[in-house]
Formats: C-alpha cells, structure tokens, sequence
C-alpha cells in the first residue's frame, strides 16, 4: 500500500488532501490508458502524447497547469498542486507526466508575463488539453549556460524577424504553440535576451530533426528563418527574457523533482510487493539484511527528498522571498536519490529488472533524464552554493 502520511505534514492542506484523493482515483481508472506503451515510431509516440493531453484535459487536470483565470494580473501557479500531480502521474506514467509538465511550462511565462490579450488566446486551449504547448530555451551551445544564446530577433517596424536554431525542445513537432527565448540585443548576455510565443504554423519556423532518447518522449531540433511576427507576441518587454525564464523555472524546477520522487515511489512500492514474495534460500529475499540495508535506504532517500519537494513548493507558494535555493535542493537531491532508487529496484528484481518492459527497466530509462533538464545537477550545486555565499555576506 503506497505510503501517503506525508499528506499530514504541515506544508500541505485539507486541499491538497482532497485534490490528491482526487487524482489517485482518475489514475486508478485511467490506469489501463496511463500505463500503456506508447505506439511504435515517430508517428506512434506523437499519437500517444496526443491521447494522453487530451485526457488530461477532459480530467480537469491541466487546469492547474495555467493561470487559474485569464482576466487577472500578477498571477500565481499553486506550486504545492503541480507537484502533487507530477508525483501521482509519474508514479503510473513518465509519457503522461511529460505530457502535464509540458503544458505547464511551455504556457508558464504567458501566465506569469502574458497580457490579457495573449493569456486569452493561449492559455484556454492548454487548460482543455485542445493546444500543445512547448518551451524553447536551449540551443546546442546554451543549455546551462543561458547567456550564450545565438538566437536572435530583430525589430522591423511593429514586427521582429527571428533567425536561429533552438535544440532538445520537449514537444517540438507535435506543439501548437513554442514559447521562444531570443536576443533582442539591448544588453550584453543574460540582459539581452526576450521572449515570444509563437504558433506552430508561423512562416519560417520548421522542426528540421527529431531526436530520439532513451525514455521515449517527443524532442526535436526548432529552426528559425525570418520568421516575421507581431511585436506585440512579446511576453513582458524587451530584454525581460531572462527573467521570463528563471521565473517560470523557478515554479517547474520543484515539479521536477516531485516527478522523480513519484518514480522511486513506484521503484519502491514494485520492490516491496518484490521481495516479501520472492523466496531465496527457503526463506522470502526481504529476510536478508542486504536487502533491508537497501530498502531502508530508498525509504529514507524518498522521505527527504519529499521534504525538500513539498518545503520548496510551500515556500514558493507562500511567497517565501528566497525560493531558487531551495527549488535548486529538491530538484538536486530529488533526481540524484531517485536514481540510486531506481537502481537499487533494478538490482533486486535481477533478470527482470533489465528485461524490457518490466516496470524496473522502464522507470531506469526514465528518471535518467531529470537529472539534466531544467538545470542538470551540477548546475544546482552552483545555485546553492552562490546563495549559500550571498546569505553569508550580508
């Protein structure tokens, strides 16, 4: 039985309860649908991420991945919310959990930086699960380092001619709509950089590559060649993009980590039901203290890291003023003990770990990735370690 008595700690409340009852009950009878293999090939993969957007959709679920109004500025996504949902979704689904995480952060900085005008237009279609959204940040030699971006935009009266390539763009192909990060060029690195949202259809913008990884997911290569759009798909002003950016990172990035803590739930919940049957020796493989060292660990790496996952999702929603640290911590440890998890999953089951299929091997080839996108590990040791600087200098 999953454990769920970190619902009562106190970084969550009696609504965060309900909504997770919620949710275990749609994943319990969408689970033949959530855990179903995705379809062979390009085409396959693309059909299945369709499928799974659009019964998110009509589950009300992508509601919490927007703006919960159109009208109002100053918005605020419940960040306590997005993580529980990544964590239920990813604990039955890594494609369907990519699906959610997707629409909420290639739409993220037009709810946050959008006007009235741009939220409207964007925003019902990523809610209903009708529009597929995609963030486009990285390019081949700006992943970590975002002030080494090349793509630029420049102004031509009220319009902006885009030239450039963006590269490991998460839905490229199958978006109806790419949130773009550019250089408008008011300022050297970081400070001169702005953001778009464009339609898929826009003259100009091809997907020249699909690129294909270890968990399937859809990623591709984005090219832009004078695509010629209004100024006024700016989201925020000029030279705002950086800021676009690590806001709507600054919500995504604890998600991530709740996605990985509802990985090694999975991995551990499959090792229980595992090892208190499997009989080694004559005796059940729970009785040997190899295996109780391994399980005590994974019950102790999933703990801290949803400590770390649900103190930073409280502090951001409750307007904390520092958060980046502490996003940076829950997705630092979070990704890194999921994996040694995972791992430890893989090795108990043995043969079946590594047969293809298997829940194991497939929650390996899962979680690998978190631990690089939205900032790879290496970059939040550099996060924390900064502001553990700047905390110590005032």
């Amino acid at each position: 039985m999953p454990d769920l008595s970190y619902l009562e700690w106190p970084f969550l409340g009696e609504s965060h309860r309900r909504l997770k009852g919620e949710l275990d009950r749609w994943c319990k009878a969408n689970s033949a649908a959530l855990e179903s293999m995705p379809g062979r090939g390009e085409a396959g993969l693309d059909a299945s991420c369709h499928k799974l957007v659009r019964l998110l959709g009509e589950g009300g679920w992508l509601t919490h991945a927007v703006a919960a109004t159109v009208s109002e500025a100053d918005q605020q996504l419940e960040v306590r919310n997005l993580c529980l949902l990544r964590e239920a979704l990813a604990y039955h689904s890594g494609l369907a959990d990519f699906c959610f995480a997707m629409q909420g952060l290639g739409s993220g900085p037009i709810s946050l930086f959008g006007s009235l005008a741009q939220r409207s237009e964007w925003l019902p279609g990523v809610a209903s699960g009708a529009s597929i959204a995609a963030f486009a940040l990285s390019e081949k030699q700006a992943g970590s380092d975002v002030s080494a971006i090349r793509t630029r935009a420049e102004r031509d009266g009220g319009h902006y001619i885009l030239n450039g390539q963006k590269c490991w763009i998460s839905n490229a192909g199958i978006a109806d709509f790419y949130t773009v990060f550019v250089r408008t060029g008011e300022a050297p690195g970081t400070r001169g950089l702005s953001a778009f949202v464009l339609a898929a259809d826009t003259p100009g913008l091809t997907v020249s590559e699909r690129i294909d990884i270890i968990a399937p997911h859809p990623l591709g290569t984005l090219e832009f060649e004078n695509c010629r759009i209004p100024a006024s798909q700016m989201l925020g002003e000029p030279a705002q993009g950086f800021q676009v950016a690590m806001a709507t990172l600054d919500v995504f990035r604890t998600t991530v980590a709740a996605a990985a803590l509802g990985f090694a739930r999975r991995a551990c919940d499959a090792v229980l039901g595992h090892v208190l049957n499997r009989e080694l020796f004559g005796a059940p493989l729970a009785e040997l203290q190899m295996t109780q060292a391994s399980v005590a660990a994974m019950a102790l790496d999933i703990d801290t890291s949803a400590l770390l996952v649900y103190r930073s999702a409280w502090a951001k929603d409750g307007g904390q003023q520092r958060v980046t640290r502490e996003a940076a911590m829950a997705k630092l440890h979070a990704t890194e003990q999921a994996q040694q998890v995972i791992d430890r999953t893989v090795q108990l089951f043995g043969g079946l770990g590594v047969t293809s299929g298997h829940v194991a091997e497939r929650l390996y080839r899962e979680i690998r990735a978190l631990r690089i996108y939205e900032g790879a590990s290496e970059v939040q040791k550099v996060i924390i370690a900064r502001n553990e600087y700047k905390r110590f200098a005032k």
